[in-house]
């Protein structure tokens, strides 16, 4: 019978490094995301604008922008991997798996 053993079992740990910036200048807060893979690094933006008409909660301004900008790079990072995918001659990927 054989098995999967302790020395059969590879680990394999990465660190990625994420940083967030966030600036806000009156009623805009900009989000900025800077995501270092140790081979890549992916930098992203995004805005959130307050109605100057809304009470005044930073709060919402940060996530709002914190959370566009980590959309756009999970995007990116999706693209990314779709052409490295395309560029090994294995086919496109669907990015919902």
């Amino acid at each position: 019978m054989s098995g999967i053993g302790d020395d059969d079992i590879r680990l394999a740990v990465k660190e990625w490094k994420l940083r967030l910036y966030l600036y806000e200048t009156g009623p805009k807060t900009t989000a900025w995301v800077v995501l270092d893979t140790g081979d890549n690094v992916l930098e992203e933006r995004a805005r959130a604008h307050r109605n100057p008409h809304d009470v005044a909660v930073p709060e919402i301004g940060d996530e709002l922008a914190a959370g566009r900008a980590l959309v756009a790079l999970g995007q990116q990072l999706i693209d990314c991997a779709t052409t490295d995918v395309e560029g090994v001659g294995a086919g496109r990927i669907d990015s919902h798996d």
